[in-house]
């Protein structure tokens, strides 16, 4: 649905956007993570035809974005910050002139219009100006649009910016229910739990350039090692150092809990437990230490800085999980 290869872009001698490439399926959802700077916008702009590339190459929902960009606008819903809300109309008013600029049918813009308004809590709202809207009812309108016309690729930037935790949250869920097979979805956001909860996959842009994408638990895994399981215990300190398996490696300790870390916890994590139970060991607990998205982007950006903008993994890679060198 969303291909791109050594997409460019430069504004005079400024490099924005450096031969980035994506590939998003039908039934996925990238999210596109960076610093402000780092080209997550104007990559969006070449996505939607509004940018003319530099160099390389983009499709979306199999057109290109150089010589087919009424095929791609007419297949791509995108929801910016930036909204550009007619303040003087109605939220009907608006929706419906979007609806003519698709060429839709009157009978199919009326009911369009009526779903969506009641689906984000504006049906009441509908004949209000848009001027009166607040800012999170202007983002859900926004979002309606985005949606008008049914696109099978979705580009969202910041889709819950200022809105409220409630309308957050309807959002979020719309998010869910619009993932399909026939539809592919990026979302740009600073929310990193948002974009957790959201996306399957994430790439993350620096300085123009891809540092890394693909799926984000193999991300996880390579980026922050193998997995790391908290065991709480019913007595204090203990001197845990022969009583590990060969394969678990102690990496803290506290009165009345220990965290280890092991690359096959399937086997690994019932030997830990019975080896405390041998030793008469009272244990209230064991579960996996989360790993936030938080610490991968931080991780990865700290790497390339550290590494010129380049990263470089040593080890096996996943088959689905692409990595850049770029430079």
């Amino acid at each position: 649905m969303i291909q791109t290869e050594n997409l460019s872009k430069k504004f005079g001698d400024f490099l924005a956007v450096d031969r980035v490439s994506l590939q998003v399926n039908a039934g996925e959802v990238l999210a596109l993570l960076g610093p402000n700077g780092a080209g997550k916008t104007t990559t969006m702009r070449m996505l939607t035809s509004v940018l003319r590339p530099s160099s390389g190459w983009a499709r979306i929902a199999g057109f290109d974005v150089l010589t087919q960009a009424e095929g791609v606008r007419a297949s791509v819903g995108i929801l910016t910050e930036q909204h550009g809300l007619y303040g003087r109309m109605s939220a009907e008013e608006y929706l419906d002139f979007f609806g003519q600029v698709y060429r839709m049918p009157a009978d199919l813009r009326r009911k369009r219009t009526k779903e969506l308004l009641e689906q984000y809590g504006l049906g009441g709202d509908a004949k209000r100006k848009i001027g009166e809207f607040s800012k999170g009812m202007r983002q859900k309108l926004a979002l309606a649009r985005t949606l008008y016309h049914n696109p099978p690729v979705l580009l969202m930037d910041e889709p819950t910016s200022a809105m409220d935790p409630e309308s957050a949250r309807l959002v979020r869920d719309a998010i869910h229910g619009l993932r399909s097979a026939n539809r592919a979805i990026i979302i740009c956001t600073h929310n990193l739990a948002e974009a957790e909860e959201l996306a399957g996959k994430i790439a993350i842009i620096h300085l123009g350039k891809i540092i890394i994408a693909g799926d984000v638990q193999k991300i996880k895994l390579k980026l922050l090692g193998a997995p790391q399981f908290e065991v709480r215990l019913g007595v204090g300190s203990l001197d845990l150092k022969d009583t590990l398996p060969s394969d678990a490696w102690l990496i803290a300790q506290g009165e009345g809990w220990f965290q280890f870390q092991t690359d096959n916890p399937i086997e690994i994590n019932p030997l830990v437990i019975q080896a405390l139970v041998n030793q008469k060991i009272p244990v209230i607990g064991l579960s996996e230490v989360s790993r936030s998205l938080e610490k991968v982007y931080l991780q990865a950006i700290t790497d390339a800085q550290v590494n010129g903008n380049s990263m470089k993994m040593s080890g096996d890679m996943p088959t689905d999980l692409e990595i850049q060198n770029a430079g």
